[in-house]
């Protein structure tokens, strides 16, 4: 019984990821998340996954190891958009000179 509340746990913790990457990658727009406590929340869940590893706990290395590469993509996302606002704004510059 303990197993499966584990599992549905782990299955609703790594769902709600999904919506925020998904959004991300259609509107290509990160302005409302916050870069610091993506890195933060990465940082934590590839602690979890490693310590799911070393006691060989299933729904801990299952619901981090799908939630890591999830939250891997927002913070591409918002480090991409960063660097891409970061160009524009320099062209913008030397256009205007």
């Amino acid at each position: 019984m303990a197993e499966w509340i584990g599992f549905l746990a782990a299955i609703l913790n790594t769902v709600c990821y999904v919506p925020q990457a998904l959004h991300m990658i259609r509107s290509r727009n990160t302005q409302g998340v916050s870069l610091l406590s993506y890195l933060t929340l990465f940082s934590g869940v590839a602690l979890w996954l490693t310590y799911g590893i070393l006691i060989h706990n299933m729904p801990i290395m299952l619901a981090n190891g799908i939630s890591l590469p999830l939250i891997f993509v927002v913070i591409f996302m918002k480090m991409r958009h960063k660097y891409t606002l970061a160009i524009q704004r320099r062209q913008l510059v030397i256009v205007h000179e």
